[in-house]
């Protein structure tokens, strides 16, 4: 069974200048939402969500945007064919984690202490 190959696509010039543009668009919300210093906060929020919703706009029109328009249609359809475990399921599992977590920790918690007597008492003769 052969690996898809990934599909190359060849931008046009006309592609390359609306994402040139959408990124000017995005820099010119910020510039627009510090130049409006002066204004009330609403004004300055609205226009910055107009010309940031510009870019994305033009952004959507390119070939990079519809590709991800597509990769998020087709990773919906994935999520969709996952068999979610149940409640009961997700708690048992939970609940081995936990249990799991708590025996690891004890038994690096004993070998700790054990490897402390060891060395500091038996080897050193360290007695506090």
């Amino acid at each position: 069974m052969s690996t898809p190959q990934p599909i190359e696509t060849v931008s046009s010039g006309g592609d390359k200048a609306k994402l040139v543009t959408s990124g000017v668009l995005v820099i010119g919300a910020v510039v627009a939402f510090y130049l409006l210093n002066q204004q009330s906060m609403w004004l300055r929020v609205l226009a910055f969500l107009l010309v940031l919703g510009g870019a994305v706009a033009l952004f959507f029109q390119t070939d990079t945007g519809r590709q991800l328009i597509a990769y998020g249609h087709e990773s919906v359809r994935e999520v969709k064919k996952v068999v979610w475990p149940t409640r009961k399921e997700a708690g048992q599992m939970t609940a081995y984690v936990f249990a799991f977590v708590f025996l690891m920790g004890l038994f690096l918690w004993l070998t700790d202490k054990t490897l402390e007597w060891v060395l500091y008492d038996l080897i050193l003769g360290w007695k506090r």
